[in-house]
């Protein structure tokens, strides 16, 4: 059996992942700020969502390595940004992208 549309399921959950952080670069268009300061608030919010797509592209035809990558990146999140003392927070930031990386991996090792 071919499993070629496997590779999608992870890919579409990292463009909708992307999609949800960079949902919140839009508070950047609150207050009193000029359109520039607004803008670069709004630029500086999404580097993040930007280097997710980055990663992503990177990573587009190497499933392995994108599924080790993600995984670190979901072990790093969770680390340097304490996701593992809110429940909340660990199931909406790092679970999807630990499932993301383990996807890949299974994407890669089932084609």
């Amino acid at each position: 059996m071919k499993f070629h549309w496997l590779i999608w399921i992870p890919r579409v959950l990292m463009m909708l992942l992307i999609l949800f952080v960079s949902m919140f670069s839009l508070d950047a268009f609150e207050g009193n700020h000029t359109i520039w300061q607004k803008l670069l608030g709004f630029f500086i919010h999404n580097i993040p969502s930007l280097l997710l797509v980055a990663t992503l592209f990177i990573t587009w035809k190497k499933p392995l390595f994108a599924g080790i990558f993600f995984i670190v990146l979901a072990i790093l999140l969770s680390i340097f940004w304490h996701t593992y003392e809110n429940p909340t927070t660990f199931l909406i930031f790092t679970v999807p992208m630990l499932v993301v990386g383990i996807l890949f991996i299974i994407a890669k090792y089932l084609k």
